[in-house]
């Protein structure tokens, strides 16, 4: 009886094969999460980690824009209320964005081949970024200039008369439906974004969000190095001689200074310590 050694390799390699994929782990691509899933998930989970490191870094006396005893008492609202009113607005975020990923869902597949340009992503970003900005300036100034819209809807988020990073996103649910969830959602539909350029979009904006209130003025701060809309900036518009003015929101002061609502500032150092964005007088 002769064997055939070419036959017996090729079975022996067979069997191996068919005994080593038996015990490779089973891992079924359903679980692996979409790029819609991410870009609801991980702005919301950005949010929480980025302005918990800012909340360490709050003992910084010497970098702050207010002190922690003016934090505790010029504030009128407590950290527990910001927290759930963040959870609501978060989770009314989550919903309209599942919608509008449902509603793109049939032309992402064709838009997601048009994203291997760095300058098509650059131009996305940047449409982006002036609808939101404009969005949220035109908005936000009526509701300081519409003594109703103000008085029951906006001033819950000036009740942080002292900013803090997590109070970011602390407004009025439906102050946070217009301003923050609308406007996220036209800037996705008009810049042609896909869901996977939305991730890092809208956590870069969550972050500078983040970093205009955080209440430090730290060195080194790259946000501070390439925009005037900043931690001091916003800052101003949360005090008292500021309420009319800066009202632009989150990347740019351009509209501030087109429609002449900019109020310019200069840091000085604060008795006691820590710093101070005081309104330049003309």
């Amino acid at each position: 009886m002769s064997i055939n050694p070419l036959s017996f390799s090729l079975s022996h390699t067979h069997t191996h094969t068919h005994i080593h994929k038996q015990c490779l782990p089973f891992v079924p691509m359903e679980y692996v999460p979409s790029d819609e899933l991410l870009g609801i998930v991980v702005p919301i989970m950005v949010y929480w980690t980025y302005s918990g490191i800012y909340m360490m870094l709050g003992s910084l006396e010497k970098y702050r824009l207010h002190s922690r005893k003016d934090e505790d008492i010029k504030n009128l609202v407590s950290k527990r209320e910001v927290v759930n009113g963040v959870l609501l607005q978060q989770l009314v975020q989550a919903t309209v964005a599942f919608l509008v990923f449902k509603v793109g869902k049939n032309d992402s597949d064709t838009r997601l081949t048009v994203q291997t340009s760095l300058i098509v992503l650059a131009r996305q970003f940047f449409i982006g970024m002036f609808v939101i900005d404009t969005w949220q300036y035109f908005w936000h100034k009526y509701m300081h200039c519409n003594k109703f819209l103000y008085r029951h809807v906006h001033s819950w988020h000036h009740r942080l008369v002292v900013p803090y990073a997590f109070g970011s996103q602390y407004n009025h649910p439906l102050e946070g439906l217009i301003l923050d969830t609308l406007g996220g959602a036209l800037a996705f539909v008009i810049s042609g974004m896909t869901p996977r350029t939305s991730i890092f979009f809208f956590s870069f904006a969550t972050i500078k969000g983040i970093d205009d209130h955080c209440g430090l003025w730290l060195p080194g701060n790259i946000f501070h190095v390439f925009f005037w809309n900043n931690t001091a900036y916003h800052d101003v518009h949360h005090q008292l001689y500021g309420n009319k003015h800066n009202f632009s929101q989150p990347f740019f002061v351009t509209w501030d200074i087109i429609l002449g609502t900019y109020m310019p500032y200069t840091l000085e150092k604060r008795a006691g310590g820590g710093l101070e964005a005081r309104p330049i007088k003309p």
